[in-house]
């Protein structure tokens, strides 16, 4: 096996367990919690990657203007992102949170176009269109009564990816070292979210069985995921590799079905079917997303 796809499957293997891991985790905390804690585990991970390969050095190239643009763009990549998408799947069934949360390339085409001045095109409308048909069809399960929780959980996940997706652009349009910058970002969420906490009295001593959940989260699917995704895009194509990306979405619905016990309904796989379908439409006509 090429190393590339040995990254690749570790990524999206680590990447499918963070709604179900996150999950268990909001039986006994909050999201600001998970948050605060997960952003330190990313970021002492990944500062020692940055140690060894030498990047910490470049931290005295950069000005203060880029420190400013790292906070803003870390602000929204990690600390809006993971926050929204902890909020929507407290809300709703974590299969169905991390599924709408896939709305981020969508999102992402749509800022390109606003920030980059990318071309919309009738192929992107649509796909716009399509994956948003998804979102209804996973929050309404075949019909349009959605109680409560689920609406406001739908918009937690789509805040989520509205986030990410300017996360992106702006990442992208920046163009800072991936590793050096992906720990500056953890740093900006953990210090956000230990200033909310500690202005809201929030501190806490986590319990061994929460310790191992956000470990897991800041370690496996925030540090090594990225670490190995960034890996297998250096080795390998840009293209074949993002694409595999889109296994993740189902890979997740077979852990929250096995560990959570939650009901997969086929409207549910049906709408990941149409929002991964509108995804695959703007690619074919969006070289950003190449």
């Amino acid at each position: 096996m090429k190393k590339e796809y040995l990254y690749t499957g570790i990524s999206i293997l680590l990447w499918s367990t963070t709604a179900t891991i996150t999950k268990l985790l909001l039986s006994s905390l909050n999201s600001m919690q998970i948050l605060l804690i997960s952003s330190l585990f990313a970021f002492i991970f990944l500062f020692i990657v940055n140690l060894f390969k030498g990047n910490i050095k470049e931290l005295k190239k950069l000005k203060l203007k880029d420190y400013l643009q790292i906070f803003a763009i870390g602000l929204l990549g990690t600390f809006f992102y993971n926050l929204f998408l902890y909020l929507g799947i407290n809300k709703m069934q974590a299969s169905e949170a991390f599924i709408i949360n896939y709305l981020w390339p969508i999102m992402t085409v749509i800022f390109a176009c606003i920030v980059l001045k990318e071309k919309m095109s009738i192929k992107k409308i649509l796909a716009i269109i399509i994956s948003f048909i998804g979102v209804i069809i996973v929050t309404s399960n075949g019909n349009l009564n959605i109680d409560g929780n689920s609406l406001i959980g739908t918009l937690y996940c789509i805040l989520a990816a509205i986030s990410y997706g300017l996360f992106s652009v702006l990442n992208k349009k920046k163009n800072y070292n991936k590793y050096l910058s992906m720990m500056l970002f953890y740093l900006v969420s953990f210090i956000v979210s230990l200033i909310y906490t500690l202005l809201n009295n929030g501190m806490f001593i986590p319990q061994t069985n929460q310790l191992i959940g956000l470990l897991w989260i800041g370690i496996f699917t925030s540090a090594i995921a990225f670490t190995s995704w960034a890996l297998a895009l250096e080795k390998g194509n840009t293209i074949k590799i993002s694409n595999l990306a889109y296994i993740t979405p189902f890979l997740s619905l077979i852990w929250t079905g096995l560990i959570l016990k939650e009901v997969i309904s086929i409207y549910t796989v049906i709408g990941l079917i149409v929002i991964i379908l509108g995804i695959f439409i703007q690619m074919k006509d969006n070289k950003y997303s190449k």
